[in-house]
């Protein structure tokens, strides 16, 4: 496929250049269209060594070709990442003054842009009312991702990480030239179809991290690979998500259609950001990987080596048990999620089997479902494949019609179908029967 790729002047250009190696690993060609001022971010000599191609910006560079037509007509793809505000303003007034805006003038390609700016210029009128504009006319503006932008601010406006612009466009050209919206295939399950249509789940992924002074912290392996995989499940199933990520080896999604996402760093902050969510949630899905304690004292600067040889002595105190709390709220106040899902990573020892000390927990968690993780060093954490056990309260098992612990070995993809699978059917039945929570 060819494919333009063009760059207007935001602090996030330096971005894209990853974009460019992951579309050419993809096997297309790209062709990058900088604007002068993307060129104060990222210079000509880069964009043409990681694309090997020829850049220029202007509409008198290489006239012979006419390229300012000949590269929107050939594109199979024309994307802007980033897309500053003011790009987009003069896409939607249909101007040509440079070569980026005359080729997407000239295109009648699939067209995406990546947004990037601040909050604040996002959320201005004149900024929405361009983005509806352009989405009106059949152009693919991407929602922002929400994070740290220049500076100290923090919000939405961020630009979409590569991987996930790259996983987007993916979608975008198999869906084929003249077929923006070519519908499920045949047998397939429509979002408002699914098991979870019309609910509301909110899923924890990723480890969290406990500050013990500016430089370390506590925390643990979880890759947050297995909490992106019941999102994305979830999502797949109809349901309305909120993600709240912890830290994780893998990027978090940007925000879409059905889709927030919302960003925390210690168990307190997570704590908070569930109590909140889960609230109008129908299914809570707790994957995060919490830890259990926290330094009692944080240390405002570094904890020094002493001269004497001294350890120093480093206090811990419990964190919260968020998920015990949040099923103990529930029952208080009446409200709160149908069902919700622990999680329990286990390794086991000389005295219990990890199936038993699972079993243990659901029972002192009161939750509806527990999914045990056997783990360990080279086990779960990290990893694409899992094993799992996902076991019933004794509450709802005659519900579930059945007792047994179901087991899965395989990708996390195919646990956590497994896991939303299980819950819907769980809430599905608790609709037609008076079983109460």
């Amino acid at each position: 496929m060819r494919i333009v790729l063009g760059v207007s002047g935001g602090i996030a250009a330096y971005k894209a250049v990853h974009l460019v190696r992951l579309l050419r690993e993809d096997g297309h060609q790209v062709d990058v269209v900088p604007t002068a001022a993307a060129e104060e971010f990222v210079g000509r000599p880069t964009w043409e060594a990681i694309s090997g191609r020829k850049v220029s910006t202007s509409v008198f560079s290489h006239v012979d070709e006419v390229r300012h037509v000949r590269l929107g007509q050939e594109a199979d793809l024309v994307v802007v990442a980033p897309a500053t505000a003011d790009l987009m303003a003069r896409v939607r007034a249909g101007m040509a003054d440079d070569l980026l805006t005359s080729t997407l003038l000239a295109t009648e390609a699939p067209v995406v842009l990546v947004p990037a700016m601040h909050t604040e210029m996002w959320r201005n009128a004149a900024t929405a009312d361009n983005v509806e504009t352009l989405r009106r006319r059949g152009v693919d503006v991407m929602e922002p991702a929400v994070g740290r932008l220049t500076g100290a601010d923090s919000g939405p406006g961020r630009m979409p990480e590569p991987h996930d612009i790259h996983a987007h466009l993916r979608r975008v050209l198999a869906e084929g030239p003249g077929d923006a919206d070519p519908g499920p295939p045949s047998g397939a399950v429509t979002p408002s179809e699914g098991p979870l249509s019309g609910r509301r789940v909110v899923v924890t992924a990723g480890g969290t991290r406990e500050p013990l002074d500016p430089v370390r912290y506590l925390g643990n392996r979880s890759s947050g690979k297995q909490g992106l995989a019941l999102a994305e499940a979830a999502l797949a199933a109809g349901a309305q998500v909120h993600l709240i990520a912890g830290v994780m080896d893998v990027p978090a999604p940007a925000a879409q259609d059905r889709l927030t996402v919302e960003t925390v760093e210690t168990a307190e902050e997570l704590h908070a950001a569930v109590e909140s969510a889960a609230a109008a949630a129908d299914l809570l899905l707790m994957a995060a990987a919490v830890a259990d304690f926290r330094p009692a004292d944080y240390a405002e600067a570094k904890i020094k080596k002493t001269d004497d040889g001294t350890d120093p002595v480093i206090h811990l105190q419990r964190n919260p048990d968020i998920l015990a709390t949040t099923v103990r709220r529930r029952a208080e106040r009446g409200t709160g999620p149908t069902v919700i899902v622990g999680f329990a990573a286990e390794t086991g020892d000389a005295e219990n089997d990890p199936l038993d000390l699972a079993q243990a927990k659901l029972l002192r968690k009161g939750c509806e479902l527990l999914v045990l993780n056997r783990v360990g060093r080279n086990l779960v954490f990290g990893q694409d494949d899992t094993e799992i056990h996902i076991l019933a309260s004794f509450g709802v098992q005659g519900l579930l019609g059945d007792a047994d612990p179901v087991h899965v070995v395989g990708t996390k993809q195919e646990a956590a179908q497994a896991v939303v699978d299980r819950a819907a059917q769980l809430i599905s039945r608790r609709a037609r029967s008076p079983y109460a929570l």
